[in-house]
């Protein structure tokens, strides 16, 4: 790198340092362990995870994690890039030093999606449908109620209408992946075959027979 990269990288690295320490200083100010914000999301952190040990299908506990791994994952990297740039944010969060939050991202929408494809999939019903449903009912009634609280803050044009296409497109892109490792189990299970065909080298170059 050069002298002016450099420098700039320095800089734009204090910059964030200075940043993480302020997000610090002012959760130790308004969200802290005194107020009611904290421990609401903290209990709002555990209950779920509680609720999903209690109702999840122990036998298909490896298919409905990966799923709602999915859905943390995607809904994560959304959720930090909407942050980042200045279009949402959270005024109290349980975990200061993280740009997110935890509460949305790791427990309960992951496990309200993990329960709904967990039943959509046990009872032979249309998940697009209902995960379509749970998808606006997260944008368009649950955020508006985490505003009224102060819990959520959203900026620059970003309105519920692009919070549930948000929701919708990570409810899908998640099955849509659940899908392909499926297809991709079930192809090794039945055939016990690569996935790629392979042929045999005298297939390949074949012998020709001599002459007589």
């Amino acid at each position: 790198m050069g002298t002016k990269q450099i420098k700039d990288f320095e800089q734009t690295n204090h910059m964030l340092e200075d940043a993480s320490i302020a997000i610090i200083q002012y959760w130790r100010t308004y969200s802290n362990l005194n107020t009611w914000q904290f421990w609401f999301l903290l209990g709002a952190l555990i209950v779920p995870l509680i609720i999903l040990y209690f109702l999840i299908d122990k036998k298909r506990a490896l298919l409905i994690g990966f799923f709602g791994f999915n859905i943390h994952v995607w809904f994560h990297y959304f959720d930090l890039f909407t942050t980042t740039h200045g279009l949402t944010n959270y005024p109290y969060k349980a975990i200061p030093f993280l740009p997110v939050s935890i509460l949305l991202d790791t427990t309960l929408i992951p496990v309200a999606f993990m329960l709904l494809y967990q039943w959509t999939t046990h009872h032979n019903k249309n998940y697009y449908l209902y995960a379509t449903s749970l998808s606006a009912f997260i944008a368009f009634l649950f955020k508006p109620a985490l505003v009224t609280f102060d819990l959520f803050r959203i900026y620059k044009g970003m309105n519920y209408f692009y919070i549930f296409l948000i929701i919708l497109f990570v409810s899908f892109l998640s099955k849509w992946m659940t899908n392909l490792f499926l297809q991709f189990q079930k192809q090794d299970g039945d055939s016990r075959r690569p996935l790629v065909k392979t042929y045999k080298l005298n297939r390949l170059f074949p012998r020709r027979e001599k002459a007589k």
